[in-house]
């Protein structure tokens, strides 16, 4: 049970770290093609700045998750589902959407295994 948790400890403490470092970057992707338009236009900034602000709260919450996992895994998968139900909204990139509801669930399990195995 050990190496699963830590198997998932160190996906949900690296993952954001690496997504929120390139919300700098858009070497792995344009992130700003994410952001529902709707939402983008109410923005008081550009949607580039946006996502550097998101890009911050993934790259402290994937510190978080290596430091304190039964935190971190509760605020990861909360994060995940606010993207997800975003996404869905404007129903766009559904498969991502339901992508990160499943990491949610999983980030969700890391949080409750880190009470069982310390």
């Amino acid at each position: 049970m050990r190496q699963t948790f830590n198997l998932l400890k160190y996906t949900f403490g690296i993952v954001p770290i690496v997504a929120g470092t390139d919300k700098f970057t858009n070497l792995l992707t344009n992130w700003e093609q994410y952001i529902n338009p709707t939402m983008a236009n109410l923005l008081p900034f550009s949607a580039s700045v946006f996502m550097m602000i998101v890009g911050i709260v993934e790259i402290v919450a994937g510190i978080i998750v290596l430091k304190k996992p039964e935190i971190g895994g509760y605020i990861v998968a909360a994060w995940l589902t606010v993207i997800a139900l975003t996404l869905l909204l404007g129903f766009n990139y559904v498969d991502v959407a339901v992508r990160d509801l499943v990491m949610a669930i999983a980030a969700l399990s890391m949080a409750r295994l880190s009470k069982i195995v310390k």
